[in-house]
């Protein structure tokens, strides 16, 4: 009889660990160490080699992280997965990876500033060049498909317009023309959204958000669909890059995703009182959220995603100076660059996240100068929706005069 699949709730918390390999630990020890010592000359022959298994070096594998590998392996559906020091390590790593000089990337229409940034350099120097386009339907994406296109880059939600792509009519496309899918689903956490599950090769994660959810790690996660491509990235781009996680924040992710579905059902219940309360207030011109049932693409979101996340965006009346003048006259609510902690975080996306994309490209993107970013934390919601309402009649006379 086949082993009965083990929910998500418990996979977090148990996946990728046996403590009597461990001398019994119920926790999963920290072991900071750089290097490992061989019985003999001969068994570090072989590890080099690839003969045996063991331990060799901690940027090439470390027993901590590796749990956390096995734990994410198991959670996004995946056959294997890698830890790196940041999220921007992971999405380097991976285009690395698949691109050589002259190949193109097919990107959703809004990507994260840093990976928008990545992609220039990219271009520039290798002359490997990118489209941003919509992906709502297998057509959008035939369309922008080049002879020499070699992956599609998605983020859905699309990072801060809470723009949703059809990651099935993406995969579809993908399939007819041999080429790879990549989805960061940093914005959802395995909790709400699975694309490999949906036939994605590459998910990734900057693992510092709703993965660790306390806003003490920077970290990256990238699982694939393949075991043996997975160890064969480990080996060659993870190895000579060497953007690694560090043992320490391996071991303080593992204990931060024990709680992620506890965390993303309130972040989630949460997010959905402040919705409702946004819709309330007359200088508030536009919402996303995508299980909103006014979100143009609601049921796209609720065919891949389980929920709606702990994320909204909003566009208040005004540009810049009315955005940055709502942000100062908050209070509880911290002005920071970040998701998915415990704390609400708002930012800025025109000046802060996106600051490097040019200005033509945020219009394209659909970030305007009055967008604002909510990450909603797990605070009581009356609390939240008192600071949001003190900072909205302090600008409100302000905002009269426009």
């Amino acid at each position: 009889m086949k082993e009965k699949e083990m929910k998500i709730e418990t996979a977090v918390i148990h996946k990728g660990y046996d403590s009597s390999n461990h001398h019994d630990s119920l926790v999963t020890p920290l072991y900071q160490t750089s290097t490992y010592s061989f019985a003999n000359a001969e068994q570090g022959e072989d590890r080099f080699a690839g003969n045996s298994e063991g331990n060799i070096y901690s940027r090439l594998g470390n027993p901590t992280v590796r749990v956390l590998e096995e734990r994410m392996t198991e959670i996004e559906g995946g056959q294997g997965a890698l830890a790196f020091g940041s999220g921007m390590a992971s999405v380097s790593a991976i285009l690395i990876y698949l691109t050589k000089a002259g190949d193109h990337v097919l990107c959703s229409r809004g990507i994260y500033g840093c990976t928008f940034g990545l992609l220039e350099i990219m271009e520039e120097k290798y002359g490997i060049t990118h489209d941003l386009v919509s992906m709502t339907t297998e057509e959008e994406v035939e369309k922008a498909i080049r002879p020499e296109t070699v992956c599609i880059y998605v983020e859905t939600p699309i990072n801060p317009t809470m723009e949703l792509v059809n990651l099935e009519a993406v995969v579809a496309v993908a399939n007819k023309h041999n080429i790879r899918v990549i989805v960061d689903n940093t914005f959802c956490s395995p909790y709400l959204q699975n694309p490999i599950r949906m036939g994605a090769d590459f998910v990734l994660h900057s693992a510092t958000k709703y993965l660790n959810g306390h806003g003490d790690v920077v970290g990256g996660v990238l699982v694939g669909s393949d075991a043996e491509e997975m160890q064969h990235i480990r080996m060659t781009v993870q190895k000579d890059v060497g953007g690694i996680m560090s043992p320490f924040d391996a071991w303080l992710l593992l204990r931060g995703l024990k709680t992620l579905h506890v965390r993303m059902d309130r972040h989630v219940s949460n997010a959905k009182t402040i919705v409702a309360f946004l819709k309330q207030q007359e200088i508030v011109e536009n919402i996303y959220y995508p299980f909103d049932e006014n979100h143009p693409q609601v049921d796209i979101a609720k065919r891949q995603m389980r929920e709606g996340g702990g994320l909204i965006s909003f566009e208040i009346r005004g540009g810049k100076k009315e955005a940055q003048a709502f942000l100062n006259a908050l209070s509880l609510i911290k002005i920071a660059v970040s998701l998915g902690d415990a704390e609400t975080l708002i930012q800025h996306p025109a000046t802060m996240t996106h600051a490097v994309v040019p200005p033509e490209s945020r219009q394209a993107m659909g970030i305007s100068d009055s967008l604002l970013r909510l990450s909603i934390g797990l605070e009581h919601t009356d609390d939240l929706v008192n600071d949001l309402s003190k900072a909205f009649e302090q600008v409100k006379p302000k905002l009269q005069e426009i």
